[in-house]
């Protein structure tokens, strides 16, 4: 089977580096795809907001399967315009991914169906969005989400009115993220641990694949501002059987269930980023596609091939399948450009990466060939991953790795996965 992966991030690198280990694709075709990626198979240039193009791409690779990596291409249709066509494609349809592209419609969607989540209102306009913040009704700190997508970084918790009136200014306003802030979500500020809860969906069944634990401040100790991600470890130390069959039921079946009543059924991976609450486990947001970092720790947990399950997830067969877990730790520490995440440096020489694989593995995200060599090209650009018997061992290995690589102005937590060694190990 010839398999095409679209996307060029780390969480790209990982299902492409997954699927040729485990030996079952004939050919593994990365578009656009990044220079770690090229050391596993052909790469071609795409621009991923063109549907059209990525299918015209699969005809002329003759492509037997597509995985779509990226939440963008998600939400412009390409699954629906592969579809169509009747190629075989693993994602949500434009309707589905609606879930992760639309905050607005995901709370809609949970209220709906009983999904438990924070209480919530949604803002057209900056004036109502003042008008709710004053009104005090979800106190202080409180949660202000940009509507669309902002790549992970839409998301701003005030601590006081006047943090809050800033945030709706430079949302709505100000435009920070585009159109992603015309409408904005406020919320109650849930406490408690964070996990992020992964299965798979046919659109009838769904399959547990695993949960991780991400890190989003830029900064050791949770300090700074939020980010895509500066790390994770896998499975999540706070999780157990009974607490994993809750989310199961009272999260993942319903969501399943309800987009299939809506008639959109959700086909692809569903991510629940959750808060595990006094009340009980609550959802942040959904994704519709892997995570990143959490990709880079999750997939070498499977201790199953991962083409077939894809497969049986696009074909509807998804119920005759099983997913194994490994029992080894996984800790990913992400390494950024100086300035991340507001802006980023790029052009900078990478060195190490070739010493630092001796101990652990390395996925590319924001990196490029430029006259042959290796070079910063995004504010996140690596993810070094360790692994080990014990969280402990996992971390050591991550870092050693993190230790042997070099570049200007090159950021990261040194504190990724530590809350997991104390607890586990």
């Amino acid at each position: 089977m010839r398999v095409l992966v679209l996307g060029s991030g780390a969480r790209e690198h990982a299902l492409a580096a997954r699927l040729v280990a485990d030996g079952q694709a004939q050919q593994v075709i990365c578009a656009p795809g990044n220079p770690g990626m090229a050391a596993l198979g052909p790469t071609t240039h795409l621009d991923l907001t063109d549907p059209n193009a990525a299918l015209e791409l699969a005809g002329h690779e003759q492509v037997d399967f597509t995985i779509v990596g990226p939440e963008l291409p998600l939400s412009l249709g390409v699954v629906d315009r592969f579809a169509g066509a009747g190629r075989l494609v693993f994602g949500p349809s434009r309707a589905a991914a609606r879930l992760e592209s639309s905050k607005a419609f995901a709370k809609a969607f949970m209220a709906r169906h009983r999904v438990p989540t924070a209480r919530f209102h949604t803002c057209q306009s900056a004036t109502e969005a003042l008008t709710v913040v004053r009104s005090g009704m979800f106190g202080f700190p409180v949660v202000l989400k940009a509507d669309g997508l902002a790549a992970g970084k839409g998301v701003i918790i005030a601590e006081d009115h006047a943090a809050a009136e800033t945030a709706i200014s430079a949302l709505m306003n100000d435009r920070k993220f585009g159109a992603a802030g015309d409408c904005i979500v406020i919320e109650e500020c849930l406490s408690g641990p964070e996990v992020s809860f992964f299965a798979l969906s046919d659109g009838d069944h769904a399959r547990t694949l695993a949960s991780a634990q991400d890190h989003k401040r830029l900064l050791d100790d949770d300090r700074g501002p939020n980010t895509g991600g500066m790390g994770a470890f896998a499975p999540s130390v706070v999780l157990d059987g009974p607490l994993e069959a809750r989310i199961i039921t009272e999260i993942v079946e319903p969501v399943i269930a309800g987009m299939a009543v809506e008639g959109h059924p959700f086909r692809g991976f569903l991510y629940v980023g959750l808060m595990l609450t006094t009340a009980g486990p609550k959802v942040i947001e959904f994704n519709v596609r892997l995570g990143d970092p959490e990709a880079q720790v999750i997939l070498p947990l499977i201790d199953e091939p991962l083409l077939p399950m894809l497969v049986a997830g696009a074909e509807g067969r998804l119920s005759r399948t099983r997913c194994r877990l490994g029992p080894d730790k996984f800790v990913g520490v992400t390494l950024a450009s100086r300035g991340y995440p507001e802006s980023s440096e790029s052009g900078r020489p990478i060195n190490g990466i070739a010493d630092a694989e001796k101990v652990s593995q390395v996925f590319h995200a924001g990196t490029a060939r430029r006259n042959g060599d290796l070079v910063t090209a995004g504010g996140r650009v690596l993810t070094v991953v360790g692994r080990g018997a014990t969280f402990a061992d996992a971390t050591d290995r991550a870092y050693a790795g993190v230790d042997r690589i070099h570049f200007d102005g090159m950021q990261c937590r040194r504190d990724i996965a530590r809350s997991a060694s104390r607890i586990a190990g």
